[in-house]
């Protein structure tokens, strides 16, 4: 899971989608002009938003409609606040022992 996510969100491009897309669900026209690229290269990025679970697609006749999925941000966020959690308390940890043998040197 997390792995996918931050895979799709390594790309400058896909991380701006992201972002405009936390407005609120958007057309992929409006969503992706001005990037600055050709078209199939904005298909691939959303394809790879798409299948990491962080964007789902409507599709009405010839429109497509993109929004972001909360749920798999909230599973990355909270994986992310977990490894925070643990890298604190290592921090902390380390931190107690330098201070408790800094007298010793």
């Amino acid at each position: 899971m997390a792995n996918d996510t931050f895979a799709a969100l390594a790309h400058p491009i896909r991380r701006e989608i992201v972002e405009r897309l936390s407005g609120g669900p958007a057309s992929v026209g409006a969503l992706t002009r001005d990037f600055g690229v050709s078209k199939p290269t904005i298909s691939r990025h959303l394809k790879m938003l798409e299948e990491a679970g962080l964007v789902s697609r409507v599709i009405d006749g010839r429109k497509h409609r993109l929004a972001l999925r909360p749920d798999t941000l909230a599973e990355t966020s909270g994986w992310i606040d977990r490894q925070r959690t643990r890298w604190e308390a290592l921090f902390d940890a380390v931190g107690d022992y330098l201070e408790e043998h800094s007298d010793e040197g």
